[in-house]
């Protein structure tokens, strides 16, 4: 284990990479436990509040990335481990900012709602990308030892991507960034019930279309969709308090 680390991590300088991957999932980890905690008003965890405001988390988040990422431009070049302390902070602080990325998302606090879950599913991207870049993988790779363009390819992968995520297909769409064929997949698969592409396309010019995705949706993704939020709400916590900011929107119409 030590000879791997030493030649796949320290010595291809992924050291403030690996830094930033293990603090940002501990750290995720930390404050899931800690807000559960506030939430059953166990011990002494309580929400950090001035007077009347209370201050989340996405606050020190934010000032951890900040002092993270400074730090990170005025460290010397030759030290690795100033490097990975730097990555540490801002790994950490995004940790805090990415678990309320609903609250900055909606401008409400939805933590604890259906769509606080947004938060979840953005740490849970942002951890997934890091290990993909950890192992090697690069996003809008062209070395496919084809004599096109390499511009070309680069321009043709974002293309597709473009089109997989309008499709409402977000993991096909992140992962085929460093996996190009998953974006021919998404492209050329129907697009999800609900994305923008079934809004633009199928609602009115294609019925047919329309139905048959509401079908694979009901039949295939729901599935998947259950078995993701029963992973996220055993770490995170349930999501099950009436959206406030659904009741906001009825009101003002």
């Amino acid at each position: 284990m030590g000879n791997w680390f030493e030649q796949n991590i320290i010595a291809t300088g992924r050291l403030p990479l690996f830094c930033y991957f293990v603090t940002l999932i501990v750290a995720f980890i930390a404050t899931r436990i800690n807000v559960r905690l506030i939430r059953a008003k166990i011990g002494w965890f309580r929400d950090v509040n001035v007077g009347e405001m209370h201050i989340h988390h996405v606050v020190f988040g934010v000032v951890l990335m900040l002092v993270g990422g400074v730090s990170g431009l005025i460290v010397s070049s030759a030290s690795q481990i100033g490097y990975a302390a730097a990555a540490s902070v801002f790994g950490i602080g995004s940790a805090l900012v990415l678990d309320e990325f609903a609250l900055i998302l909606h401008l409400h606090d939805v933590y604890w709602e259906e769509e606080g879950r947004t938060s979840v599913d953005a740490v849970f991207i942002a951890v997934a990308v890091t290990g993909l870049l950890l192992i090697g993988l690069r996003p809008l790779t062209w070395d496919y030892g084809t004599p096109i363009n390499p511009a070309l390819l680069i321009v043709a992968n974002l293309a597709l991507a473009v089109v997989t995520l309008l499709k409402g297909k977000i993991w096909t769409g992140m992962a085929g960034l460093f996996i190009p064929p998953m974006l021919v997949v998404g492209t050329v698969r129907l697009a999800r019930p609900g994305s923008p592409w079934a809004r633009w396309r199928y609602a009115k010019g294609s019925p047919r279309k329309m139905a048959t995705a509401l079908r694979r949706e009901e039949r295939w993704r729901r599935p998947v969709i259950r078995g993701k939020i029963a992973f996220q709400e055993f770490l995170s916590g349930r999501h099950d308090l009436p959206s406030t900011r659904r009741s906001i929107s009825g009101k003002q119409r």
